[in-house]
Parts: C-alpha cells; structure tokens; sequence
C-alpha cells in the first residue's frame, strides 16, 4: 500500500499540467485537518497558525475567512475545494484527489476548514479517506461557529437557571432516495432533539420556515425566545432577536447571510439582558480602543 512516498521530481495531478508541489527529495507528506474558526484570526489556535505557517499547500473552503488564508506563505499553493453552507452544494468526494495527490508528493499540505473540524466539517469522511489511502495526518481543532457567536455576541450557551444542556445540530435537508429533500425524516430528527436546554443549529437559513413548523409540531412554544446569527466574529457580524414565531420574518426582513446560525432558548433572553446593561459600558471598538491603551 502506498504510505505517501514518492521518488519523483514531477507529477500530475489527472491530465493537467505539473503542479507546484512536486518535491526534489524522498520526503513523508502529512495533512493536517485544520480548524480555521468562525472567520476571526485571532480565534486561530497556535497550533493551527504554527501550521498553517510552515504549510506548503493549502486546501480550503471558500468560506473560510480570506484573512486567515494570507496567514499561509505566498510560496504555498492554493487549492479551493469548496463550499459549505448557504445552498451550495457540498462536496461530491470525501477528500480533493488533489490534496491526496500533493500528500503523496510528500508535500506538508494544510486542508483548511471553517469553524472546528469535527462538528459539521465532514472530517470523519477525509480522515477515512486518508487512512484508507496510507496518508499520515492530524486533526487540529478550531473554535467552532457557536463558540465563536457566543462569544463575540455574549450569549451563554449553558446558564444554571435557565439551561444546563446544549445541543448542536445541523438544519439542513439530505436527500432521499429518490433524491429530492427528504423532508419526513427531516422532521422526525427534529422531534427527536431535546425539549429543555440550549439548541445551536447550523446551516439552518434555507430550511427556517420549515424548522419553524417542525418545532412548533416536536412541542416548542411559538414564544420560544431566538436568534439568528451571521457571519459571527467578522466584521459583516449581523444578529437579529426574536422568538420561534417571528424569527422567519426577522431574518427575512434583515437579508441574514450564510453562514448563519439560529439559536433556541432562554439564554437568548440572558444574551438580551447583558447587550441591555452593557449598552453604556461600549461594544467592540471600544473594547479595541482599551487593548490599544495598553500596548
């Protein structure tokens, strides 16, 4: 079995030209799955960054922040594989045969995913593919979207009065198998999601209406307190408040983006207190201008 050694100067990745990552010596390639976060650099691991910085292919989600993709060398190559999210469709493989290939040229190859890899980065599917393959690797975690949201929007996922669970699930349809949406089993994942608690869903834009009407149906109170959440940790960072009832029209009205989060429960109501007594302390650029002062 190929275990990711090569003794060629050049190779080519299907009937295209040489790539640029063709090495001069024997050399062991390794990929590191990388959780790049919510889109924030400062939000970077030092082990992500650390690697990133030596990486000499890149592989990334276009949703990944540009910011943190200029961290990597100018000499690294780039590959796009991708989008998540937003009505885009994933992946068709569980791993770019490019970055397979550049891992079997024994190039240090970076594959660069938002938030953290393991929840909703489909990192389970590209570590099979890798191990299936020979190819050493390692899993880099990363702040996670509701992490990072909960963070930079001051929305306590657990609290000991209002919610002691959080739960994290993914909001989109999958196909059946006459492969349009399979919306019964959509619904039947949804009824099956805890009633108490915090609820963080991903990748919940295209299906709002929908998840509305299956909450309502699983036995959540139209006056469930909820938020939609853009772009956490960016500077396009847009929220809205509202309850189960109205938060389809809120985001609506508001042109929310992907990647986008939703989140249900009683720590929205928290989240609301704390940005109402906060309101005169300062929000972000203020906080900024502090760090400022004391550098």
């Amino acid at each position: 079995m190929d275990r990711g050694y090569t003794t060629e100067t050049t190779r080519k990745c299907g009937n295209g030209p040489s790539e640029p990552w063709a090495p001069s010596v024997l050399r062991r390639g390794l990929v590191s799955l990388v959780g790049a976060g919510p889109g924030d650099p400062d939000l970077l691991t030092v082990k992500a960054l650390r690697v990133l910085m030596a990486a000499e292919v890149v592989a990334y989600d276009e949703l990944v922040s540009p910011a943190i993709l200029a961290l990597a060398p100018p000499s690294a190559a780039r590959i796009a594989v991708g989008r998540r999210g937003g009505g885009v469709r994933h992946h068709e493989v569980d791993m770019d045969p490019r970055v397979l290939e550049a891992a079997r040229m024994g190039r240090r190859v970076v594959r660069l995913k938002g938030g953290d890899p393991s929840i909703f980065g489909r990192v389970g599917e590209e570590a099979l593919a890798l191990a299936e393959a020979g190819i050493p690797f390692e899993i880099i975690p990363g702040v996670s979207a509701a992490l990072g949201a909960a963070a930079s929007l001051a929305v306590p996922l657990t609290h000991r009065l209002v919610s002691s669970t959080v739960t994290f699930a993914a909001a989109h349809l999958t196909p059946g198998p006459d492969g349009l949406p399979d919306v019964a089993r959509f619904v039947k994942q949804i009824a099956e999601l805890p009633k108490n608690g915090t609820i963080v869903f991903y990748m919940g834009l295209g299906a709002l209406p929908l998840l509305r009407e299956a909450l309502l149906s699983a036995g959540w109170p139209d006056a469930t307190p909820a938020m939609g959440i853009s772009k956490a940790t960016t500077p396009e960072e847009t929220h809205v408040v509202g309850t189960l009832g109205t938060l389809p029209g809120l985001v609506a009205a508001v042109k929310l983006k992907a990647p986008a989060l939703v989140v249900l429960g009683h720590v929205v109501d928290v989240h609301a207190r704390i940005q109402e007594l906060r309101a005169d302390v300062g929000g972000h650029e203020e906080i900024a201008a502090l760090y400022t002062q004391v550098a």
